[in-house]
């Protein structure tokens, strides 16, 4: 669901937040629309914004794990997890972490891909959100879903910063609740 239709329609951070995410055209290949969120992270403001939006949602939801996947999940899970006395575990591509892992593969559009957890990042009953900067197709989420409920974790719901049009209306991903805050920038938005 995205937040404007839950009880943030007219919120004017939505809308500071979505022009703060740059489009760059044919990045990283022709056709594509590319969603930036590095410039999001520019604007102190829009930046908070996002993480206080999500840290409101989740803070009376007693979540203990907020996992992040690799590597723009990493750039607003640490901080929703410290604002919500959480711990924030690391979803990583493969050969990234030491020790022992866990691995769930995915399938992508153009491919495969997989996500790894350190064993013992997360314990039988813990409750969890998965956070990443973007929603697509799916793939991405549902594999950090899988790999979570393997360690026994409650999947309360997977949060993203931007979610495609094709997921309007999809309030639900593997069955877990989705939460997006808004939709892709369009090229006016280009700087």
């Amino acid at each position: 669901m995205f937040a404007a239709e839950n009880g943030l329609k007219g919120d004017p951070r939505l809308q500071a937040i979505s022009q703060a995410i740059r489009v760059v055209p044919h990045f990283p290949k022709p056709g594509i629309m590319f969603q930036d969120i590095t410039t999001l992270l520019l604007d102190h403001k829009a930046f908070k914004d996002t993480v206080d939006i999500f840290v409101d949602r989740y803070r009376d939801m007693d979540i203990s794990v907020v996992a992040g996947v690799e590597a723009r999940g990493f750039m607003f899970g640490p901080s929703i997890a410290l604002a919500i006395g959480a711990k924030f575990v690391p979803l990583r591509k493969p050969k990234k972490l030491p020790g022992e892992v866990i691995s769930e593969a995915y399938v992508l559009e153009y491919g495969t891909d997989c996500l790894e957890m350190h064993v013992g990042a997360v314990q039988p009953g813990e409750r969890a959100i998965i956070i990443d900067d973007l929603v697509a197709t799916g793939g991405t989420l549902s594999a950090a879903v899988r790999l979570l409920e393997r360690m026994e974790a409650q999947v309360v719901e997977c949060a993203c910063v931007i979610g495609l049009p094709e997921v309007k209306g999809q309030c639900r991903l593997n069955g877990k609740p989705l939460y997006i805050l808004v939709e892709p920038s369009q090229l006016d938005n280009y700087r």
